[in-house]
């Protein structure tokens, strides 16, 4: 399945349709007929990376989420959203209403990624979560609370007040994950 945003050879648009506002409503609040708030959620993802192994592939399609694929000669515009980044700022209340961006690649890539974003960043980072994911690197180590992409979006939409279980829906170790963070199972 593939995002609106992707043409039909799998490339991407050009990044000013990216730096649209989606449709939203402030996460914690519920909708008319008692749904989560929608979700608005970018991710920039690393090429480089498999699609195979990467636990948001399910998300493609997903309404609320949209995929850019990195590239270095391009310029994304993500006006302002909430990053999360292990070395932000606790992910808090005052954060709730922020669309989100994620960084889909190795750590180390993290920071070349981020020299082609432009828009207003608001690092945050999550309480200490375990993951699930079975992570192994021959070439740098994981951090240590370091999670798959799929769990970080799950526990940073949950802790804003605004849980999407269907997020996890086809993620293989959820049970393990909300097993092992009790306080982000409902």
């Amino acid at each position: 399945m593939s995002s609106a945003l992707e043409t039909s050879d799998g490339g991407y648009p050009p990044p000013s349709v990216v730096g649209g506002e989606l449709a939203r409503l402030a996460p914690g609040t519920l909708g008319a007929l008692g749904a989560p708030a929608a979700l608005d959620v970018l991710i920039v993802r690393d090429p480089r990376e498999s699609v195979k192994k990467c636990s948001l592939t399910p998300l493609r399609g997903m309404a609320g989420v949209c995929f850019v694929q990195y590239d270095p000669d391009r310029r994304v515009a993500v006006g302002r959203r909430v990053l999360l980044h292990k070395d932000g700022e606790l992910l808090g209340p005052a954060d709730r209403g922020m669309p989100l961006l994620l960084i889909d690649c190795a750590w180390r890539r993290v920071p070349s990624i981020l020299r082609t974003i432009d828009g207003e960043l608001v690092q945050r980072r999550l309480p200490p979560l375990l993951t699930a994911y079975p992570r192994k690197s021959s070439i740098t180590p994981d951090p240590a609370e370091g999670l798959a992409s799929i769990e970080a979006l799950y526990a940073a939409l949950f802790l804003l007040g605004s849980p999407h279980p269907e997020l996890l829906a086809h993620y293989r170790w959820r049970d393990a994950f909300l097993r092992a963070n009790p306080t982000l199972a409902r």
